[in-house]
């Protein structure tokens, strides 16, 4: 499966825990919701996973946790807030960019319309 159909898998399924829960949970019930779905779609998903931050010369600098590691190659950051902020995505891009991960997704199930973007480091 390529990166691409990798995040629309991500995205549909995403929009039905969305559908079926609609906003207003704590944003675990929706980690534990999306998690349980792509898992049943025969899709590697770890919780809460340790990924190593590096310093730009190789220092391994300590570790952070992403809400989800899918498949071993894309990160997804979760928020159940009423609207996504900067600082949301800058949380994203800088695990992106610190795990040397290439690919991210920043979801937002707290408002009324499901929030989903993708981001690709280039």
């Amino acid at each position: 499966m390529t990166i691409n159909e990798l995040c629309d898998v991500v995205r549909e399924t995403s929009y039905s825990v969305h559908q079926y829960h609609r906003n207003g949970h704590l944003e675990k019930i929706y980690e534990n919701a999306l998690v349980h779905r792509l898992r049943k779609q025969g899709l590697i998903v770890e919780q809460q996973h340790p990924l190593t931050v590096f310093d730009e010369d190789g220092t391994v600098l300590g570790d952070y946790y992403a809400d989800l590691f899918i498949e071993d190659r894309l990160i997804v950051e979760l928020k159940a807030c009423r609207n996504t902020a900067e600082e949301h995505v800058a949380q994203l891009l800088g695990y992106l960019t610190s795990a040397r991960i290439h690919d991210g997704l920043l979801i937002n199930f707290g408002s009324p319309k499901l929030y989903v973007k993708k981001y690709v480091m280039g």
